[in-house]
Order: C-alpha cells, then structure tokens, then sequence
C-alpha cells in the first residue's frame, strides 16, 4: 500500500514538474517571439549636398586625399557596424530626391524635377531662358491632396508608418513644399513632431547668435523656424538641433514605442558657416577659408549622426534599430568652394545639379542589426526612389493601400544576400538649375549594370560611359559601342514615354525636344 500511493504522488509530481518546464519554455519562447517581431526604430540621416569623397569613410576601392581630409568617426562607426553602399544614387538637386524619398517614385513620374521654394513659380534661371521654354513641373511639390495644382499626389512615407503604429519626429530641412502649401510643413504629412522643417532647402544663418536668420526681415524666408529658445546663444544651428531630437526621442523610448526619426539635416548645404567646434584642426593643416568651413561643417553633421548614435545605446535600442545614412545629391562644386571647380568630388566628375557621377552618386551606409552581419559591402546600384519600399518592408508595412504606384525595388534582399533584378535607373531632368559646368543643364540618363547613357537636352549630344572600367567618365565610347547606346536609349525612351514624362519646348527649332532614340545617330 505504500509503495502504491508512494508511486501515485511521485507520478504525480514528476507531471507537474513537466508541466510546469513546459509552460516557463512556453513563455520565455513566447516572451523571445514577441521582442523578434517588435517592430524595429527606423532612424534615416538625409544630410545635405554631402558629396561621395566629403568623408573619412572611402566608398571607393581606395581612400584618396579627400578621405584623408575629413574626419567622421562616426560614419566610420556606423560602415563598420553596418553595410556600405558604393552605388547609390540620388538625382542632381536637393527637392527631387526628397519627393523621391517620400512617395517611393522616380523624379520624371512625380515631376517635382528642380527645387521647391516659391508657389506657382519656375526657378528663376528657367524663366525667360534664350532656348528653351521648360515644362510646368510641379513646384508645389508634395500633397495629400489631388485637388493641389502642380503637385503630386502621394501617400508619403512617414503617414503610412504612422499609420502602422510608429511615432515619426522629423528633424531639419523639409523643403518638401512651396511656401503656403500643406507639404510645407512636415506635420502635415504624417510627422507626429516637426523640429526646424519648413519651406526653404537652406538657412539664412547656421548660427544661434544670428537667431538662425530670424534677425534680417528682407530674407525671413530662409530663417529657421521653431528653436527660439537657442537664439542668442553661441550655438550651431546642427548643435541645436540635436538637442531637441534627443528631447523628443524619450516619448517613443520611455512608451517602448516604435519610431520613425528622419534626420534630415541641413548641413552641409550653403551658406558656409565655421561649426567652433571644430573649426581649429582645419585652420592647422593650412586650408582656405571656405574649405575651413566646409570641413567643419562635414565634422558637425558626423558628430550629429554620434550623438544620436549613442543615445541609441544608452537605452539599449541600438539593436533593435534600423539606422540608414544618404546625401541628398552630389556633394557642391560649381560654386561656393575654394580650389579648382568641379573637382571636389573626384574621381568623380563635377558635382551638384550634374548628371555626371558627381553629381548623383553619393555615399550610403545601412546598420541593421537583423541581417547578415558577414556583408560588409554592397556594390549593386540602388537609387534614393528604393529607399520607400525598403523601409516599408523594414517595417513590415508592404500592405499599406498607396494612392501612387512606386518605382522603387527594395534592397533589404541585398543585406540578407539574396539576388535582386538588376534594373535599370533613370534620371530626368527638363530644367535649367542655373550654375555652369560640366553635366549641368537639362538631360536625361539611364544606368544599367556597368552602362551609363546620357542624353543632353540642348545640344543634342549623347554619351555612353562603362562605370566599371571610367568611373571618371571620360571615355565616350558613343561611337565605339552603337548597339549599346542605342540600346540604352531605346530603354531610357520607353520609360520616359511610359509615364508620359515633361520634355522641354526648344526656342530655336519651335518643337518639343526629341526622345532619345530619335537621335540622328540611330536613325
């Protein structure tokens, strides 16, 4: 008998024991399970007029004098950390490539070509131009809205995260918007917070002893709006808007919220402005003054991009965070700088507002904490248009209902190792920026693989270049190679058709400028 009941309580409690070992295993997988499908931060640094070479990280297979040059740690930290893109694209100017950013659409589909500032209105080296009569883009830019003139109409990327539950904060330069229109004011499209965005791509002043150009009424239109608490003190305007993103990161952080920050800064767009902090080490190596600036300005973005970096890690985010770092365009070389013009990206071809390399590629690093760690480098073009699909699959926000049918191709596969199609990237461009140079003026352009193809509006002149072998793009190899040029040109024609793309109307032949693969060298 007491063996029997002996063995009865044993039984017993060995089952609860299982039990028991089965229901914490279930827990703590349940508790695993749901901190892996936690929706991971985004944080997206948009820096301004960055150029490829303008930073201590080399996106080249070596590192040159510009490398050598600058210092930012920081980026370092992050491509070590995380994935180098040595391919990426944005287009020539600042608007388009944020319009792109926020729908997901190539520039010559949304049709804000050139830069967004005053309502209704051409740029002003468009008007009255001796050759050509431009198109009537949309220089309203962004809307939610397609009652809007000269705008389009688009779901933007920080509404659909809001609507799958993050808490988005935009930080800096907007320049999304005409002034008077909704889209310029990030609030209006889907940003929980707005710190210093508004209207204009640039600042009056960089400086808080200036109010940040809040001082002079004539050019009130370029004064930073919402940091009144800085003016008058000695501060740089990136200083201090670093200060309000670590203000505004707590709510998200302490809630255990999901956040979107777009980090958007306005360096190191002109006027060229000495960051004190770090403008000595750039005077002691005997730089001209402008370059002096330029370089503290450079270190004053990476040093931005450190302390968000380790606010990340002091409250222990960092891994689950998704951080991604772009430039806007090339980085500025027709004006402003000292030295030789057009050469300050090299071995790149001249710079901003081109649709030479250097004005288009520009530096890209991703850190993501939930991919193949053993990727160091990615060397498959991508363009600014991907940058929308990637996050919303970041996200896992592919589902969301768009009002716009969006061009770009995810790269998330790319950080996992996986192949993606190799497609081709287009730019458009039917508008006249205003400063001369190498590639500056009215073109469009296609890339695919190793071929570029390039085709100038107004003297009618095409280019075909093999990037892999003339990254400097200076072998033509338009006669050398027909078949391929007209290929191309048969593929950048089918596209720019396909969305019914703006062509300028030329003066002197009274007639819409030929499609590419009218050329005469192909018929």
């Amino acid at each position: 008998m007491f063996f029997f009941f002996f063995s009865f309580w044993y039984i017993l409690l060995v089952s609860l024991s299982k039990t028991f070992n089965v229901l914490i295993l279930f827990l703590f997988i349940s508790c695993n399970y749901s901190d892996e499908i936690r929706k991971p931060n985004i944080v997206l640094f948009m820096v301004d007029d960055l150029g490829w070479q303008d930073t201590s990280v080399p996106f080249w297979n070596n590192k040159t004098n510009y490398n050598k040059l600058y210092n930012t740690p920081n980026m370092e930290l992050l491509a070590e950390m995380g994935v180098k893109f040595t391919n990426a694209y944005a287009t020539p100017v600042c608007s388009p490539s944020r319009i792109s950013l926020m729908t997901g659409m190539n520039a010559a589909k949304h049709r804000v070509t050139n830069w967004t500032l005053h309502p209704n209105k051409k740029k002003p080296a468009e008007i009255n131009h001796k050759s050509f009569e431009f198109p009537d883009w949309n220089y309203n830019g962004l809307s939610t809205s397609d009652s809007i003139n000269n705008s389009v109409y688009a779901t933007p990327l920080p509404q659909v995260l809001k609507d799958n539950g993050y808490y988005t904060i935009h930080a800096g330069k907007a320049h999304l918007g005409a002034i008077g229109y909704p889209s310029s004011n990030p609030l209006n499209i889907g940003f929980d917070i707005n710190i210093a965005g508004h209207a204009a791509g640039a600042p009056q002043s960089y400086m808080g002893l200036d109010n940040f150009g809040n001082n002079d009424p004539k050019n009130k239109i370029w004064a930073v709006p919402g940091l009144e608490k800085y003016h008058g003190k000695d501060i740089f305007l990136t200083q201090a808007i670093s200060e309000e993103v670590l203000e505004k990161l707590q709510k998200p952080i302490n809630s255990k919220s999901p956040f979107f920050l777009y980090f958007s800064l306005y360096n190191v767009h002109a006027p060229l402005m000495e960051d004190n902090r770090f403008v000595e080490k750039y005077k002691n190596i005997g730089l001209k003054n402008s370059e002096i600036k330029y370089a503290s300005m450079v270190e004053s973005m990476d040093h931005a991009l450190g302390v968000v970096l380790d606010e990340l890690k002091k409250k222990n985010i960092l891994e689950n965070t998704i951080v991604v770092f772009m430039s806007d365009n090339g980085g500025l070389s027709a004006v402003a700088r000292e030295g030789e013009k057009h050469n300050h990206n090299y071995p790149l071809k001249s710079g901003k507002g081109s649709i030479y390399e250097g004005g288009i590629r520009v530096p890209m690093i991703v850190y993501s904490p939930f991919h193949n760690s053993n990727i160091k480098e990615i060397n498959h073009p991508v363009i600014i248009d991907d940058f929308f699909p990637s996050i919303l699959e970041f996200t896992g926000s592919e589902n969301s209902s768009l009002v716009q049918e969006i061009d770009g191709q995810s790269f998330v596969p790319l950080l996992k190792n996986e192949v993606i199609e190799n497609k081709p990237l287009f730019w458009h461009y039917p508008n006249w920026w205003g400063p001369i140079g190498p590639g500056i003026g009215s073109y469009s352009a296609v890339r695919h693989g190793k071929w570029k193809f390039i085709y100038f509006h107004d003297t009618q002149v095409i280019e075909l270049y093999n990037l892999e072998k003339d990254i400097s793009e200076n072998n033509n190899l338009i006669s050398v190679n027909t078949s391929k040029s007209e290929l191309l040109a048969n593929v950048l024609t089918k596209y720019l058709k396909s969305i019914d793309a703006q062509m300028p109307f030329n003066k002197i032949t009274n007639s819409i400028v030929p499609w590419p693969d009218e050329h005469t060298l192909f018929n």
